[in-house]
């Protein structure tokens, strides 16, 4: 910010603005000169008397919503105060922001700030945390898409119908015609967006963000559809423990090499509409019609159950090396998994679930419900 150059020419051109007055004050009969010199000058001339202010009195009215990008300073600001109508003058707020003994620094993000108010009025509303409009939304790897945008919708207070109209046709947002929706092409992370923010803008910055994170890890394209849908099986069959990721993603290779059914109960509760849990009753992990469903469906399911993070996608293009065909926690509460290769040993490990589980609810406790 070259603040010094630009109040150096402001007061070259205030003296000039008053050797031009006294000029035309001396040549009284120079009515023409007068008038052209006043229509050139007279604004600034007025300022210079004290005349006529650059700035608003007061804490202003209405509301306006000015927005700070990265990069900008402070005469950026005030130019963008000024057209917005917060400001009268981008030299009232410059000015101002010149006097101050320390460097003012412009959080990024949208004010809210009133017409017609005063350069301090405008300096003191921005500097208060209070008029920074908060728009950030986090989304949880593992969160289902419909879940994730309904919770987007109730912080940009966008309706959630814009977004499922946004999403009617995935393909437009770049997603694979393989994918039979917009799940799993939706990145879980924070995001931050603006006031002017649309459902197909908000969806679009998201389904890039996926796309990044497959280039990064290699993805090829026309391999995303299998990835994902991995990758969102791993991420709602995992706990807390990152390494049993690629210990899992190797369970379900292995299955489906074998020509064993995958038998995931999140993707067989997904399929279902319940979003929430991976626990399934006999009757609905029977249902063949339910193209989720793992345990009467060969393969992977017919597309991902949820938004899986970076760990879920890399265990899915590098899972580990074992013989494993089975695994189960038992311990819900720390995530404890056991990976087992043949069926006496599962077996032993899911007693050893109905054990934890049974000492868990006589406890109170409803991880097992």
């Amino acid at each position: 910010m070259n603040a010094r150059t630009r109040e150096d020419r402001r007061q070259t051109g205030r003296r000039v603005i008053i050797s031009l007055l006294v000029t035309v004050l001396l040549l009284g009969g120079l009515a023409g000169a007068g008038a052209y010199l006043w229509s050139h000058y007279g604004s600034g001339i007025s300022k210079a008397l004290g005349w006529t202010s650059d700035d608003y009195e007061g804490e202003g009215h209405g509301e306006v919503l000015i927005t700070v990008t990265s990069g900008q300073i402070g005469s950026d600001v005030a130019d963008a105060l000024a057209e917005a109508g917060v400001v009268k003058t981008p030299e009232a707020f410059y000015d101002l922001l010149l006097e101050q003994d320390d460097e003012v620094q412009f959080q990024v993000g949208t004010y809210r700030l009133k017409l017609e108010m005063s350069a301090q009025s405008a300096l003191d509303a921005m500097l208060d945390p209070a008029n920074v409009m908060e728009l950030t939304v986090t989304i949880p790897e593992g969160m289902a898409a419909m879940d994730a945008l309904q919770t987007t919708a109730d912080v940009v207070g966008i309706p959630m119908a814009d977004f499922e109209a946004a999403i009617a046709d995935p393909t437009k947002f770049g997603v694979p015609a393989q994918f039979p929706s917009i799940e799993g092409f939706l990145f879980p992370a924070t995001y931050t967006f603006e006031p002017g923010d649309t459902a197909e803008t908000i969806v679009q910055t998201m389904v890039d963000r996926m796309k990044q994170a497959l280039a990064e890890h290699g993805v090829p394209e026309g391999d995303e559809w299998r990835v994902l849908t991995l990758a969102s099986v791993v991420q709602r069959e995992a706990g807390a423990n990152l390494d049993d990721f690629p210990k899992i993603a190797r369970v379900f290779l292995n299955r489906i090499d074998q020509g064993m059914l995958l038998q995931s109960d999140a993707t067989v509760a997904y399929g279902t509409g319940n979003t929430h849990t991976v626990w399934t009753t006999e009757e609905e992990r029977a249902n063949a019609s339910n193209l989720y469903n793992t345990y009467a469906n060969p393969g992977l399911p017919v597309g991902p159950i949820g938004l899986p993070g970076d760990v879920a996608i890399d265990a899915a293009i590098h899972p580990a090396d074992g013989t494993w065909l089975f695994f189960v926690p038992i311990n819900l509460e720390t995530g404890e998994t056991v990976f087992s290769t043949t069926n006496e040993e599962h077996d032993a490990a899911v007693a050893k679930l109905g054990e934890w589980c049974t000492a868990h609810r006589d406890a109170g406790g409803t991880r097992c419900d």
